[in-house]
């Protein structure tokens, strides 16, 4: 899933340059290149279906050139989670109707890969096995109040032990709430990250979003031809706006977590590349050509060609890109979404 803007990354993620298709871990690839080199060693290219929308097509294209165009889907409009994983669902079931899907955003970093692979390979040899939906938990650091939480049987798991049934979902707590689930032991950070077979997730469909499947199934003869853009416009215009974790993973029971510590974050914001990147001795985190004095806490993100003087900052984010230069405090970072809103009303989409 690579089609969404990023905005609490502004301004390094911007509607025509998105942060999947940036180097933000300061690696050389992109996240969306990142995503795909992770699962080299489990799906070859042509089983890699990218779903984006039509504006990213090309960038797409462009950051992994091994895939063949018809495998880059393109959504018209941002319609959330469900109709992009149903689009996606579909045509692979095209292929295979029993296929083992895993589906993951193109913009999560993975810090321990081969853990990482390790337990894909259990969800995927349980999803192949049973008639389930597995999600990957995360195993909390922190009461952080900007994940969902999810929260299991430890009695109830399918053979092996390591995949327990799922008893409740819980968006974004309060701090209080969040620091009630760490205590408790039983709950994890809802990754986005799913594992199931092609027949599973279209049954779920057709049992908790009807609607949106009854649109994919009376044009899934015209997917994989020269009518699929058509039909998908006409598709997307009927899909409601709507997450897989709403339409179908809080409501079905055959839903199972597998508990997963693989070094995660989803780089959503500019805190989490605090969290995950590498800090110099005054605990900053800094990509660019950058001179700091008596500063410390920091982000700092620049491009090499500019040089940055920082001095006297602590626990801030400094951030440019594109003629766009963005000074905030770490603990005000949530107002990002705000100021992205003014600067539309101000300056236009140029600067977003």
């Amino acid at each position: 899933m690579a089609g969404g803007i990023g905005s609490r990354f502004w301004p390094f993620s911007r509607t025509q340059h998105p942060k999947q298709f940036h180097d933000v871990l300061g690696v050389g690839r992109s996240m969306l290149q990142l995503t795909v080199d992770r699962f080299a060693a489990v799906c070859p290219p042509e089983n890699i279906f990218v779903v984006t929308n039509r504006d990213y097509q090309e960038l797409v294209h462009e950051h992994l050139p091994e895939l063949p165009a018809d495998q880059i889907l393109g959504e018209p409009i941002g319609r959330n989670t469900a109709p992009c994983i149903a689009y996606a669902s579909y045509r692979i079931a095209q292929r295979d109707p029993k296929a083992t899907i895993i589906v993951t955003p193109a913009d999560h970093a993975v810090l321990r890969e081969d853990e990482f692979l390790r337990l894909i390979d259990i969800a995927v040899a349980v999803a192949q096995a049973n008639d389930v939906l597995i999600t990957l938990g995360i195993q909390p650091s922190r009461p952080d109040t900007g994940y969902g939480y999810i929260q299991y049987m430890d009695e109830q798991s399918l053979p092996g032990g390591q995949v327990h049934k799922v008893k409740t979902f819980t968006e974004k707590p309060n701090l209080e709430l969040a620091r009630m689930f760490i205590d408790s032991g039983d709950f994890l950070w809802n990754s986005g990250l799913f594992v199931w077979r092609a027949d599973v997730i279209l049954a779920a469909f057709h049992h908790y979003l009807s609607d949106i499947a009854e649109v994919f199934e009376e044009g899934a003869d015209m997917l994989g031809t020269a009518q699929e853009e058509e039909f998908i416009s006409r598709a997307y215009s009927r899909c409601r706006n709507i997450s897989i974790d709403y339409g179908v993973m809080e409501k079905a029971d055959n839903v199972y977590v597998l508990p997963a510590d693989f070094g995660w974050s989803d780089v959503g914001t500019w805190d989490s590349l605090h969290r995950i990147g590498q800090h110099d001795e005054n605990d900053n985190v800094v990509s660019g050509n950058v001179l700091l004095y008596d500063t410390s806490g920091c982000v700092i993100k620049t491009p090499p060609e500019r040089l940055v003087v920082v001095q006297g900052l602590e626990d801030y984010i400094v951030a440019e890109y594109d003629n766009v230069l963005l000074i905030v405090k770490r603990s005000e970072e949530q107002r990002v979404k705000e100021f992205v809103a003014d600067v539309k009303a101000k300056k236009g989409n140029g600067y977003n």
